[in-house]
């Protein structure tokens, strides 16, 4: 159930969010997903489209993780199963798992499947964890949030540069 908020309360958020965006301190928000055992955060503008997963087309002589090709609305996306893309297990095809439509900004027509997306997550109130020394390109920064959970921060446009990720035929 919905948590209740009297319109006073609410006019009082909305308006110290308003004085915030005003002052420059508007908090920012991501996208946050679930690909395998791992959280992701990416940015809104990157994160393009977010759909039910279609039904997908193998592509004979691929890497495993490269899942297949959809047809959405009419266009063709490449669709690359990201938790096996990052060696973990397949994702699984089920009504939670969503495609992300991420390439057309770059004039790409790439989709990442995930297990689910869990919506806007702000980063005030997470603290930013040490770097992995070997991550890759498109790795930016790790975050812990308030209960615990680390968050991996995406970088797109170096994921959709990277040669391994282009490198779907086996």
């Amino acid at each position: 159930m919905a948590k209740r908020v009297s319109l006073r309360e609410f006019q009082a958020g909305l308006s110290e969010r308003l004085s915030r965006a005003r002052s420059g301190q508007a908090v920012q928000a991501l996208l946050g997903m679930v690909a395998g055992k791992d959280h992701y955060l990416l940015e809104l503008s990157d994160s393009g489209e977010v759909v039910p997963l279609p039904p997908l087309t193998t592509v004979p002589l691929t890497k495993p993780w490269f899942a297949g090709v959809a047809n959405v609305r009419g266009e063709l996306y490449s669709v690359v199963d990201f938790a096996a893309f990052r060696g973990g297990e397949a994702t699984p095809r089920n009504s939670a798992a969503r495609l992300l439509l991420v390439g057309a900004r770059y004039g790409i027509n790439s989709a990442l499947l995930v297990n689910r997306t869990l919506g806007l997550k702000s980063l005030a109130g997470m603290q930013e964890e040490t770097a992995e020394e070997n991550a890759p390109a498109w790795v930016s920064t790790r975050y812990v949030d308030g209960g615990g959970q680390s968050w991996i921060r995406l970088r797109l446009r170096p994921l959709l540069e990277d040669q391994e990720f282009l490198g779907v035929a086996s």
